[in-house]
């Protein structure tokens, strides 16, 4: 089942993160966010000039609205439809990058590393907080970044958290 946000202009332009908040705030309450996972889809509508070329994620209100919503639900990529591009989509409403003809989105790297990275450590820790085995899925979620975790990454971690 495909769970879709709407968003307009007006929502963007006054930070309103209601949209997100009644479809996520629900899944939470009824802890089915769980069942939830990799079917969340956000329908952009920003009203914009006609010759304006910028991708949605070059647009500065609409990466702050991203941003405040990160905020928000740092685990939110748990839910996001990584195989339609959402997560691609959302991070580079986070993540400084560049758009290039011939290879699509190009990501500033140490700014990709940080937010893996990030991500990972709140994505393990809230998957754990679900009873949710996360180490193939984090595996996943930095494989679609482009990164590839060794196993000797997780058992660091664990031994960390000792």
């Amino acid at each position: 089942m495909t769970i879709i946000i709407s968003l307009n202009s007006n929502l963007i332009h006054s930070l309103n993160l209601a949209p997100a908040i009644e479809v996520i705030e629900p899944l939470l309450q009824e802890k089915s966010v769980t069942t939830q996972e990799q079917q969340l889809h956000f329908d952009i509508d920003f009203t914009r000039e006609a010759n304006d070329p910028r991708e949605l994620s070059e647009i500065p209100e609409v990466r702050l609205w991203f941003v405040r919503l990160d905020a928000k639900y740092p685990w939110l990529p748990f839910l996001l439809d990584w195989k339609s591009g959402e997560l691609a989509r959302y991070t580079a409403m986070l993540v400084p990058h560049q758009f290039s003809s011939k290879e699509g989105i190009l990501y500033n790297p140490e700014a990709l590393e940080i937010f893996l990275m990030n991500k990972i450590f709140i994505l393990g820790d809230w998957l754990k907080q679900q009873n949710i085995p996360s180490q193939s899925k984090l595996k996943s979620f930095a494989q679609i970044l482009g990164y590839e975790l060794e196993d000797g990454f997780f058992e660091m971690i664990e031994q960390g958290n000792g």
